[in-house]
């Protein structure tokens, strides 16, 4: 369940960083009752930034095989055997 919280909750910045390691979720603050900013552990960045970049190569490797553009598995891998001389 993500957090949501009032920009004035930033006062307690000892308080705001243990929820952010504790959760591991993004933490939401608003401003006026919408939304404002977005806090995270740098942990919790690392791992969303590794997610997008996992679905960026998803992307890529799915319009390369719309495209007829992708390399048969048992090609690649027969190839590399006899390359490499692996069984």
């Amino acid at each position: 369940m993500p957090q949501i919280r009032p920009i004035t909750d930033l006062r307690n910045t000892i308080e705001i960083s243990e929820l952010c390691h504790s959760s591991g979720e993004p933490i939401f603050i608003t401003k006026n009752g919408y939304g404002d900013m977005v806090l995270m552990s740098n942990e919790t960045y690392e791992r969303e930034l590794a997610a997008a970049e996992v679905f960026r190569k998803l992307l890529v490797a799915q319009r390369q095989i719309d495209n007829g553009e992708g390399l048969d598995g048992e090609d690649v891998l027969k190839n590399m055997r006899d390359k490499y001389g692996y069984v």
